[in-house]
């Protein structure tokens, strides 16, 4: 998560703490008069503005502030966590739940959001290089762009091209995006890459040109289609080393 993302979840989370509390506060002077119903629904409101605003624990928090000043506030008897009228009480239980079902809608919303404008990135990202590689610019450059890009993609300590395989056993980055260590397929989305170094092989034509050696952050999760990504750059670098592959 970025510092933007950060940030916005800080300032909702006081939101879901003050808002629910200030909302109740300008009510109690109207609740004589205002149906509890509909002091409900003003709470509902601001529930919604910090679940969209915030994230799935901050719209909760404000789910249970709103239900908690809403009982000492607004039902009888005031300024008591008690609820004399069974209509306040089933009020209070249906502001309860549809908190938590607007909160979990927010979230799921945010989430599919969030994950249309990443592969937004992914795509941007693969046609600049695929780009750069049809301009017909030296396949050095093409690589170097692809190492930059795979450091950012998967969150890499280093990483360097080398024009031929290594004699001994690595982790390997296959082409559906699965991790192969030790014979067995490493649960990247969880435990990261595995340690010291796993090979992206350069490919065109069917033949190996190279590898790009993929030295990780430890512990950092590596989604499946960051991996399908990496993937792309390698297939774009094999592109570019493909006039080569003809004048040999």
């Amino acid at each position: 998560m970025n510092r933007s993302w950060r940030h916005r979840d800080f300032i909702a989370f006081g939101a879901a703490l003050v808002l629910p509390l200030g909302m109740a506060a300008i009510l109690v002077p109207f609740r004589s008069s205002f149906a509890n119903t509909a002091a409900a629904l003003v709470l509902v409101a601001v529930i919604v503005a910090v679940a969209v605003g915030g994230n799935r624990v901050t719209g909760l928090v404000a789910t249970v502030s709103a239900t908690l000043w809403f009982d000492l506030f607004l039902t009888r008897p005031y300024g008591r966590l008690a609820i004399s009228h069974r209509p306040d009480i089933e009020t209070a239980v249906s502001l309860f739940v549809v908190g938590v079902i607007v909160t979990e809608l927010a979230a799921r919303n945010r989430h599919h959001y969030e994950v249309a404008a990443e592969e937004s990135d992914y795509l941007v990202l693969i046609y600049g290089l695929s780009e750069l590689v049809a301009s017909g610019a030296p396949a050095e450059k093409v690589i170097e762009r692809a190492r930059a890009e795979l450091i950012a993609l998967l969150n890499l300590r280093d990483c360097r091209y080398e024009p031929r395989l290594s004699e001994r056993r690595s982790a390997r980055l296959d082409h559906d995006g699965n991790i192969v260590h030790a014979g067995m397929v490493w649960g990247a989305h969880n435990m990261g890459l595995p340690s010291p170094a796993v090979d992206l092989l350069v490919q065109a034509r069917g033949q190996v040109l190279g590898r790009f050696v993929l030295r990780p952050t430890p512990g950092h999760p590596v989604s499946l289609h960051r991996r399908v990504v990496a993937v792309a750059i390698a297939d774009q670098v094999g592109a570019a080393l493909r006039p080569q592959l003809r004048s040999a």
